[in-house]
């Protein structure tokens, strides 16, 4: 088994920045990915609201910097790596991969984030980051005065909406059921825009290029009749979901929607030296600068233990 001082899964901007400070601080570290690095930045197109940069960065070089910035200070990385077991205890701490090899460290950080709850539909993947959207914050600003879907009726996808209103220059709201699901208040805000239309009672079919626009075929589930529709993009907003299955066969906490609770002082779990940061932590914003300030509050309450 190989020891660690420090020991982060997930190398998201939440891992990578906790990374960067631990290493900086001449920690041991080891992350530990089942992708590439950046999480869900590097599926980004741009990214326009992160502070530094004047014109909007591509979420993949974002996500590069942040990697190449944690090499520099000697951050060691397995990526594309399956964990098979994760083993967390307040007396010992260790990780196995698919390959077989064994890491141990008196400190684990999961930064494992969540993903979008995805439709499942043809074309939904490909065109992910490229015309498809999850992220109004992230993404709003590159459909200034076009047109576009949002795909949703529940609280995410409307306050969603009433974000990108100030920028596009039409929405239309496809949703399943008959009225919106979102709290009235908020409903009603959208209703009363003449910028929006609804679709109530369809669901989309199938999302399919067409030059720089895309076209949604759209099922009336009413009359099951189906049709297509053009536009500048899509944002679908059905819920997120919490990546939290390695954690599900420890004692670590979780809320009732998957989230990992910690001390908003130290981002400490229940379990004495297991940490959580990023979007897989209980909080009420998720954003990469968010994301950052998690990493950076964790690494720095370990190296004051170590």
């Amino acid at each position: 088994m190989i020891k660690y001082d420090l020991i982060i899964i997930g190398a998201g901007p939440a891992g990578l920045t906790a990374a960067i400070y631990a290493s900086r601080a001449k920690l041991h570290v080891l992350v530990i990915d089942k992708s590439t690095a950046g999480g869900q930045v590097k599926t980004t197109h741009q990214v326009a609201n992160f502070p530094g940069f004047v014109d909007p960065i591509p979420g993949y070089k974002l996500a590069q910097n942040m990697y190449k910035q944690a090499l520099a200070f000697g951050t060691e990385f397995k990526l594309i790596s399956t964990i098979s077991k994760l083993h967390l205890t307040p007396e010992e701490k260790w990780v196995t991969l698919a390959s077989g090899e064994k890491y141990e460290a008196p400190f684990f950080i999961l930064a494992m984030g969540r993903s979008p709850r995805l439709l499942n539909l043809p074309g939904e993947k490909e065109l992910a980051g490229n015309g498809i959207s999850y992220c109004a914050t992230c993404d709003g600003d590159f459909y200034k005065d076009k047109d576009i879907f949002v795909i949703g009726g529940g609280n995410s996808a409307i306050e969603e909406s009433l974000l990108l209103l100030q920028l596009v220059n039409s929405i239309t709201v496809i949703h399943q059921f008959d009225e919106l699901q979102a709290e009235k208040i908020t409903a009603d805000k959208v209703k009363s825009n003449p910028k929006v239309t609804f679709l109530y009672s369809h669901e989309p079919r199938k999302f399919e290029a067409v030059g720089d626009r895309i076209t949604v075929e759209i099922e009336n589930l009413k009359t099951n009749e189906r049709f297509s529709m053009e536009r500048d993009g899509v944002f679908i907003f059905v819920g997120m979901i919490p990546n939290n299955a390695l954690v599900k066969n420890t004692t670590l906490a979780l809320n009732d929607y998957g989230y990992i609770p910690t001390d908003e002082h130290t981002m400490e779990t229940n379990i004495p030296g297991v940490y959580a940061v990023g979007d897989l932590r209980d909080k009420y914003q998720w954003q990469i600068t968010t994301a950052v300030s998690d990493g950076t509050i964790a690494a720095l309450n370990i190296i004051q233990k170590h």
